[in-house]
């Protein structure tokens, strides 16, 4: 990579990360003072592995509506197109261990859980394409990488 691109993720060298891993992408001020936090929560090996779409698209749901129990001023948590991991947002909480803690708890309610939340064609966009046991395929392999969360590139 020689150009330096606009968009963060694309001057990572996804060939030097070991995933999983939670990484603290970038801080955004907006003109009151305050402050975006953006974080990297990659589930999977770049280039190497990916989240199949019904497992990926219903932890989706999962997340966005259980983390907001754990930690507040949650702007958002979305997917990455290549199906690596998920972008997390949050407003005016720069503390690391809060994030990795609350995202730890949402796995585990996405461990515990009955049914997808939203899961129909009123609340869904993609109501069909759903699957709670790939979801849960999922959680478990990011939590069994949890004590390395912190390390973001191999050695």
């Amino acid at each position: 990579m020689t150009k330096k691109m606009n968009v963060e993720s694309f001057n990572l060298d996804h060939t030097k990360v070991k995933a999983p891993y939670v990484r603290l992408v970038g801080v955004t001020t907006g003109g009151n003072g305050d402050k975006v936090y953006k974080y990297d929560i990659r589930f999977c090996q770049p280039n190497k592995d990916h989240m199949d779409m019904a497992g990926l698209h219903s932890i989706e749901h999962l997340m966005a509506e259980n983390i907001r129990n754990h930690i507040d001023n949650v702007l958002d948590i979305g997917p990455m197109g290549c199906q690596t991991g998920f972008y997390f947002a949050i407003l005016n909480n720069d503390n690391y261990d809060d994030v990795v803690e609350a995202l730890e708890k949402t796995l585990q309610d996405v461990l515990e859980a009955t049914e997808v939340p939203a899961c129909n064609e009123v609340q869904c966009g993609w109501a069909a394409n759903h699957s709670l046991e790939g979801a849960k395929d999922i959680a478990r392999n990011m939590l069994a990488g949890k004590d390395e969360w912190h390390i973001v590139f191999a050695e």
